[in-house]
């Protein structure tokens, strides 16, 4: 049949192509488009052949089956039956796929063919997809996935939003089925497909496309698909009634860093407003986490107390710690040095094992491995910083904190048992309800409202009223989009009015890293913060200080006297109050036995001077002696530096306040001089948690130049007429220089100064020496004035008790007392910070008494003079300079009263008011191997100061050469012995000296007698010893020729004295 049917169709087309005419034309489109509608009756050999050709299809006969198919597909192109050659096109490449062993390709051209056919010739869509979906199951099964899904999409048109949404879904999972899966592709094509099953009404496939591609999408930084694909499945949940899904859609918008624009930004917020305020419909269970506005929880701070009371009229208020102020490692290192200073010198000098130093305000870079302490009845403010991310405004309103309170005891009203966790989470979801104000008094800010972009805090408060553990949850509020400005006419514009949720936001804050222990190391751990979680103590005092005339500005060694007030605004007595200060030279408090009668209040304070004076006698002359006075230094001692304020009883009662005198000395340095003040005090009531409590201050005071005084000393050769005990040793002379280095900044026209005094153990200012006549020393500026004093040794006390002697050398009308109030207090402060500044100077110098035990003897002699040197040489004087400067301000002169000291340690080394600034050491190439340096032997200069010679003669003597031509006077030579050891002295008389005016002043003169002596004196001693001169003629003689040299008993060194470089003795003989 089909050979007989091939045939005469052969037949039939050769007759044709015969007959004819010629070439058979091509039909038209027109003609195409009419015989796809052909129908071939039942009998017909087309329809038998494809008949056959199913037939062997469904016996598995794929390779007849494609025979057959081919066959068909050849006639029905031949009669231009369109449809049947798409079907017969269609099933022999499935039949050519089916075959077993494949011997042909797959034939995917005749299903392109095929799929043109139904849709642009037989506009037969379905048939077009099946062919596609069959085709497409085809390439994929034989790894062709970018095939396929070029296929599906080419099958995508505007006509079917279901059908497109399907071949481009199916086209997305060909892109990630690849061998290099096309990730990218994916996502976008599903995305594609989820927006034409949005466009065909088909939701729920339209989410799951949306929510599968934004598994590609998120975290991958494509922030504005991000925000698409969170929009559309926001929207998608809602209108499905997916709530928690739209809320947390429109959250993960808003919680991102957009790059939307200010009006899209809008939009998304009023969308999340809308769908939240939809959801809940008003009836609100528990409040939920609000995306906005950012937290930054590790910025919080936590502040405990009141805040700091600012000025009070003329009164200054302490500085303390506020949250106004920016965090310093160096300065909390500070504080707590000085508060371990004072928590010491309260406890007996010890530091207690659990010490911890207070910390009133906490934030991320303070120790929070602790509960912090609270105080009831004392408010905690928490600072909360805020971010908002978006362009647009948001508004804030009724902000609170959240926390949660376990009390520590029963309350039989409340019904609650210790233990029980008390929260305020419903009074803060309805804020009209009561709140808890008997536990905690919770602060509600009403409005709070931030601006595109911005970052702002906001400071909340807690007010405890019962004592407890606090633990602070997070912040509650409601959230609003900020109107624009622009009047919301529109019904629209009134139900975005009431768009405001409600909300909360948690402050979760975590600790440090942990880097201890290899665990800690190896992974990331981090530590505990409690600076939320106080425990509430008992009630404690609460003390509060202000400065009255507390100045801004002093001279170098200024006295200002001002005032201060404590006031304890608690309702707990306080008491042992102390102060403890980076500067103690600058101010005290006077010590309660030489407390000088100055008024006591401000107002009584005006014109009068700071020290205790009194008025000279008559008769008395400036500067003609000194008087003297006894003081124990343990009048002015204070342990550390720290200082105990004396208020009247040692206790302030509630309500109660103090005012007390303050004496300031300007610093010797001048500048701007920052002083810190830490007041420390502790409850009437003991065993609380908190053992005390401190209050910080700190000034800012600009130094200005005043005077510079230098010193020195020098022994006196001429002995003292008032000790005229052998066994006392003579004078010294101390040189003062002082100079006017001011610069007039100030308005000081000049300086006077009034009085002159010593502070020492050992010497005592005498008398005064220049200037003798003139009652006062004016110092203009740049003037220098030079002033000599005698100085002689202290007269002995039989106290056990280590006392000073004041001597005071009044130039003026009035004598100041130097050992009261303020003056000994600044001497002896003065003089504990430079002792402690050589103290550290020596420490820090290496040790060598632990390295020297098995060096040789000689090196421990060596040692020995050196010691005994150092002894002979020391001084100890303390030279107190009190001056008085007028100055005009605001056309009125004040006077202004002030001292220098100057420490005079050694003879002959020059003192000066103003210390140098030390010099950069230079570098010193380190030692592995410690050598330890031979003891270097003082030398000759310092050697020289053992003894001290004086010669008494008469200065002109009269005779008669013609009578008797040998002149003998007898001349009486003085040896003192200034150290505290036995020492061997040898006098030689003869004529050693080569010079040519020695010679001279030397001729016809000469010692008779013994010219060498022996002698040995004790410590301190002083002998007189009988010479005789010789003189053979008339003239003028230097008798200060004897050589003196002297050793320290059992040692081996010798040095001569230095008084045969002093000045020369001369006698005048006359031939009478």
């Amino acid at each position: 049949l089909v050979s007989r049917k091939g045939l005469s169709r052969s037949l039939f087309s050769a007759t044709k192509k015969w007959f004819g005419g010629g070439k058979v034309p091509e039909k038209s489109i027109s003609e195409l488009k009419s015989t796809s509608g052909l129908l071939y009756p039942p009998e017909a050999p087309e329809l038998q052949i494809r008949k056959m050709a199913d037939l062997c299809f469904l016996v598995q006969h794929y390779e007849l089956a494609y025979n057959c198919y081919h066959t068909a597909k050849k006639d029905f192109l031949s009669d231009q039956a369109m449809l049947y050659a798409a079907g017969a096109l269609e099933m022999a490449a499935v039949s050519a796929f089916l075959q077993a062993g494949a011997p042909r390709p797959y034939p995917a051209h005749y299903m392109e063919t095929a799929i043109q056919t139904y849709r642009d010739v037989c506009k037969n869509m379905v048939l077009a997809e099946r062919c596609t979906l069959l085709s497409a199951e085809v390439l994929k099964s034989q790894g062709k996935y970018s095939d396929a899904a070029t296929l599906l999409i080419k099958m995508t048109s505007e006509d079917s939003d279901l059908r497109s949404a399907l071949l481009l879904e199916q086209a997305a999972h060909c892109f990630i089925n690849m061998r290099n899966p096309m990730v990218r592709k994916f996502a976008f094509h599903m995305i594609l497909a989820g927006h034409r099953f949005s466009k065909a009404g088909q939701r729920r496939h339209a989410l799951r496309c949306y929510c599968q591609a934004m598994q590609v999408y998120k975290g991958k930084g494509w922030s504005l698909a991000e925000d698409h694909i969170n929009f559309t499945i926001g929207r998608q949940s809602f209108t499905l009634r997916q709530q928690e899904n739209a809320i947390s859609a429109f959250r993960q918008i808003l919680t991102n860093d957009s790059r939307q624009t200010a009006i899209q930004q809008g939009a998304f917020l009023r969308e999340y407003l809308y769908v939240y305020t939809s959801a809940t419909g008003g009836s609100e269970v528990g409040l939920p986490q609000l995306p906005l506005p950012c937290i930054n929880s590790s910025a919080t701070r936590v502040y405990f107390g009141h805040e700091r009371r600012l000025a009070e009229g003329e009164k200054q208020a302490a500085t303390h710690v506020s949250l106004d102020q920016e965090y310093d490692q160096d300065l909390a290192a500070m504080w707590g040095h000085l508060e371990e200073q004072v928590v010491a010198a309260a406890n007996r000098g010890v530091l207690p094992v659990n010490f911890q130093p207070t910390q009133c305000c906490l934030n991320s870079q303070t120790d929070n491995t602790r509960h912090p302490l609270a105080v009831v009845d004392e408010p905690i403010i928490v600072e909360v910083t805020f971010r908002n991310p978006l362009k647009v405004s948001l508004a804030l309103s009724n902000l609170s904190l959240l926390w949660s309170f376990t009390p520590d005891g029963f309350t039989s009203s409340q019904k609650e048992t210790a233990g029980d966790a008390i929260t305020n989470e419903k009074e803060a979801l309805a804020p009209g309800m009561a709140q808890k104000d008997d536990i905690i008094t919770t602060e509600i800010i009403p409005e709070f409202h931030m601006n595109p972009e911005d970052t702002k805090t906001a400071r909340l408060r807690l007010l405890p009223r019962r004592t407890g553990q606090l633990d602070i949850l997070g912040v509650v509020y409601n959230l609003a989009a900020a109107s624009s400005g622009e009047t919301a006419q529109s019904t629209e514009g009134q139900q975005m009015l009431d768009l405001v949720v409600r909300g909360r936001q948690d402050l979760q804050i975590r600790g440090p890293r942990l880097n201890q222990t290899k665990e800690d190391k190896m992974l990331v751990r981090h530590g505990p913060d409690r600076r939320l979680d106080p425990i509430i103590t008992p009630a404690m005092p609460l003390m509060e200080v202000f400065f009255l005339q507390f100045p801004t500005a002093l001279l170098c060694g200024e006295i200002r006297k001002a005032y201060v007030e404590f006031c304890n605004v608690s309702c707990v007595a306080l008491c042992g109050l102390r102060v403890a200060s980076t500067h103690p030279d600058f101010f005290t408090f006077g010590s309660q036995t030489t407390m000088p009668l100055t008024p006591v209040s401000p107002t009584s304070a005006e014109n009068c001077s700071a020290y205790k004076t009194l008025a000279t006698p008559p008769e008395a002359q400036p500067g003609s002696a000194a008087f003297e006075m006894l003081v124990s230094a343990e009048d002015f001692s204070q342990p550390c530096g720290v200082m105990e304020i004396p208020v009247e009883g040692g206790v302030l009662q509630p309500g109660e306040s103090t005012q007390l005198p303050l004496w300031l000395r300007g610093p010797d340095q001048e500048g701007v001089h920052e002083i810190n003040f830490l007041f420390y005090y502790e409850s009437g009531e003991k065993g609380g948690k908190i053992s005390h409590r401190v209050l910080r201050h700190t000034v800012f005071i600009c130094a200005s130049r005043s005077l510079s005084v230098r010193a020195s000393a020098c022994r006196s050769s001429i002995p003292s007429q008032e000790n005229q005990d052998d066994r006392v040793s003579s004078s010294m002379l101390v040189f003062v220089d002082v100079e006017n280095i001011n610069t007039s900044e100030a308005g000081v026209r000049e300086f006077h100064i009034v009085q002159v005094s010593s502070s020492s153990q050992r010497w005592r200012l005498h008398r005064c020496i220049n200037p003798a006549k003139d009652k006062d020393c004016k110092l203009t500026s740049r003037e220098r004035a030079k002033l000599c004093f005698r100085a002689v040794p202290c007269k002995p006390h039989q106290d056990a008790v280590e006392k000073y002697t004041f001597a005071d050398l009044n130039l003026g009308n009035e004598r100041i007392i130097s050992s009261t109030t303020p003056c000994g207090d600044f001497f002896f402060r003065c003089c504990r910070t430079s002792e402690s500044q050589r103290t550290d100077v020596a420490s820090a110098r290496p040790s060598t008494h632990s390295r020297s035990q098995g060096s040789a003897p000689s090196e421990d002699s060596a040692a020995d003079i050196t010691s005994i040197i150092k002894k002979c040489n020391e001084l100890d004087l303390h030279i107190i300079i009190i001056w008085k400067a007028y100055v005009v301000e605001d056309n009125k002169q004040l006077i202004l009263e002030g001292q220098l000291h100057v420490a005079l340690q050694n003879i002959g080394k020059e003192a000066c008011s103003l210390t140098s600034k030390e010099e950069n050491q230079e570098m010193v190439l380190l030692k592995f191997k410690s050598e330890l340096p031979p003891p270097v032997p003082p030398p000759p200069a310092q050697l020289s100061h053992l003894i001290k010679t004086n010669l008494r003669y008469p200065e002109t003597y009269s005779h008669q050469f013609v009578q008797d031509s040998m002149c003998v006077i007898p001349v009486t030579l003085s040896l003192s012995n200034c150290s505290s050891a036995q020492v061997d002295v040898l006098i030689d008389l003869r004529h050693k000296s080569t010079s040519s005016e020695s010679v001279e002043l030397h001729s016809a003169f000469t010692w008779v007698g013994q010219s060498q002596y022996k002698l040995q004196l004790q410590a301190q001693e002083v002998l007189r010893l009988t010479l005789r001169a010789c003189f053979l003629q008339a003239g003028v003689y230097n008798l200060n020729t004897p050589r003196v040299f002297a050793r320290v008993a059992e040692q081996a060194a010798v040095c001569e004295s230095s008084q045969q470089t002093a000045s020369p003795a001369l006698i005048i003989i006359t031939d009478a």
